[in-house]
């Protein structure tokens, strides 16, 4: 005989069994109840129950006896078929609804325009099983005007897909705008999951990547009208703007409001050739008695590219999302090093009166298809991108010989201080190439604010903490020059230049014109004039030729272009700690 006896304090909820009665192995006996939960007491080997010494609704404890059992022969029932679980099922129907294949008619829409999805760019985006998705279950805020049913099967996650994976192994965040939700306008929990989201990514150092197509607020949240009016102190905008990146933005199709400004604050900013983007939309622009417009003619990709907005133009979404992982992996040395396509020595003409191609020099420096040209269609007289040299990241800063010889105006100074910030904020090391006359000069050019424009390549120089090597390639003439060398030539961890490389306090020959105008102008012939002009040039240049004005001191070092590769590697190898600089980096 066994009597069973109480654990603890319970109180005799149910009695399954009673006296006589046999049972197998592992049948439940009784069900006590405790703070409102219930415990089966089951049989440990098969038995006959000879007496049962508790009623339903007795308070028992610790070594009150329950039931005496004695062994017996008892036959073990076959299993019962598992009846499927209502919360089971719930959560499975309701997770359906989540996915894409759930509205298989929008996503053939949205397929139809040339358009992915937005939990297609994800899968894209991240390595594959890495992703954790973020508030999943949400709607829109209008349960009190729409049924559950409704809201669940059109508004899925509120029209925003939040999370967290990998990508090429490192942790990232993304946000990706579902346009087919309401056509991508902000509601009350899509903000919500905005911050949480930025929260997350904040906490744990993590790149956010956002795809940013779609509208602005949505003033149709009606389940939260009566606790608001304006929503102004919505916290996502001030949350996304102070996180400290990187912070990637890509559009595709229209962008406004909203989502403009979101992906305006963004580190970079990427698009394709088929978007649209704009502080307002058509709506708005309607509203304030403006006119009325079609989307399509408001900030298309062409004019963004060209005035600096959009760092990136790229072809598709596919292309969009190649991008964001190519620069996403600009961390760490990589483990193969491509050799990069042609020679360095063939780079720069021997004849110092002839111009060559910057790119293609860039092309001799930078491992094989690492080198991602940002803003290429504006401010033209600079060449900016991101670049691995014998594998290790840099930012790389040109200039561009094939515009105004190479003269700095005030779109290449704007967009080589951005870029100088952009790397300063990343932590990315920069590799100037410089070949400038200097700044530009002259009346119309003041006009486009020249002194301040330009100002802000020496600022954003002076105050750039990453380790910097400066490569003179040709000219480095005054103050260009300079700049070129984040201030001067003391500056970078080493300033070097080619054999073709000159410097000087300003152009040889503006130099020669204003310095010998008197004795120049007191040479009657034309041919003997010309040719001391000559003779004083040649003699300036004779002084500023990199050999010489190396032996002086005036930079470190004069090198073979094809051991520069080797050199930068070097120099950047034993570079000190960066400095902390600007955590973040102006939208222009």
């Amino acid at each position: 005989m066994t009597t069973l006896t109480a654990e603890g304090a319970a109180i005799i909820a149910e009695l399954r069994v009673g006296a006589g009665d046999t049972v197998p192995e592992g049948a439940v006996l009784l069900v006590t109840e405790l703070m409102k939960m219930r415990h089966d007491i089951r049989a440990g080997f098969g038995a006959r129950v000879t007496a049962v010494h508790v009623a339903v609704g007795d308070e028992v404890r610790q070594g009150t006896p329950l039931m005496t059992l004695e062994p017996a022969e008892v036959a073990q029932p076959a299993p019962e078929a598992q009846a499927e679980r209502a919360d089971l099922a719930e959560f499975a129907a309701r997770m359906a609804l989540v996915r894409d294949d759930a509205r298989p008619d929008v996503v053939a829409a949205r397929h139809a325009k040339g358009k992915r999805m937005a939990r297609e760019n994800l899968d894209d985006l991240f390595d594959p099983g890495s992703f954790t998705e973020y508030g999943a279950l949400a709607v829109a805020a209008q349960r009190g005007t729409r049924p559950l049913d409704a809201l669940q099967a059109r508004t899925p996650g509120d029209g925003i897909v939040c999370g967290t994976g990998l990508v090429g192994g490192r942790p990232v965040a993304a946000m990706a705008v579902d346009y087919t939700v309401l056509a991508g306008t902000q509601g009350f929990n899509h903000h919500r999951k905005m911050d949480r989201l930025i929260e997350v990514a904040a906490r744990d150092a993590l790149p956010i990547v956002l795809f940013a197509e779609g509208g602005g607020g949505r003033p149709n949240d009606t389940d939260v009208a009566d606790i608001m009016a304006a929503w102004l102190n919505v916290t996502s905008f001030r949350h996304f703007a102070a996180h400290k990146g990187p912070k990637i933005g890509i559009v595709t199709g229209y962008c406004f409001a909203g989502n403009a400004a979101l992906f305006g604050t963004c580190d970079l900013r990427i698009a394709t050739t088929d978007s649209f983007i704009g502080m307002g939309g058509p709506a708005m622009i309607e509203g304030g008695g403006l006119g009325v417009v079609a989307p399509t003619e408001i900030g298309p990709s062409d004019v963004l590219a060209a005035n600096g907005v959009i760092d990136l133009l790229v072809e598709d979404e596919a292309g969009a999302v190649a991008a964001a992982r190519q620069v996403l992996g600009l961390h760490g040395a990589a483990d193969d090093v491509a050799p990069p396509t042609g020679a360095p020595r063939d780079a720069v003409p021997a004849d110092r009166t002839r111009a060559y191609d910057m790119r293609a020099a860039i092309g001799t420096l930078a491992d094989a298809g690492s080198f991602l040209e940002l803003r290429r269609d504006f401010g033209s007289g600079m060449i900016t991108g991101f670049a691995r040299i014998m594998g290790r990241e840099v930012g790389l800063l040109a200039n561009n010989p094939l515009h105004l010889g190479g003269a700095i105006d005030a779109p290449a100074a704007d967009k080589g201080a951005r870029f100088l910030q952009l790397c300063d904020a990343w932590g990315l090391p920069v590799v100037t190439l410089c070949d400038t006359p200097g700044f530009m000069v002259g009346p119309e050019v003041e006009k486009t604010g020249q002194v301040a424009h330009v100002s802000r390549l020496f600022l954003a120089g002076a105050h750039f903490g990453q380790p910097m090597v400066t490569v003179i390639l040709r000219k480095a003439y005054g103050l260009g020059a300079m700049a070129m060398a984040g201030g001067g030539f003391d500056r970078p961890q080493l300033c070097c230049a080619w054999p073709t490389g000159e410097v000087g306090a300003m152009g040889l020959e503006g130099a020669v014109r204003l310095g010998a105008r008197d004795h120049l102008a007191a040479i009657g012939d034309e041919s003997a004039r010309e040719a001391e002009f000559r003779r004083l040039v040649d003699q300036l240049y004779e002084r500023g030729r990199a050999l010489n004005a190396a032996s002086l001191l005036e930079f470190d070092a004069v090198i073979d272009p094809d051991d520069t590769r080797t050199v930068i590697d070097r120099v950047l190898a034993t570079a000190g700690p960066a400095r902390p600089g600007p955590r973040y980096a102006d939208a222009w």
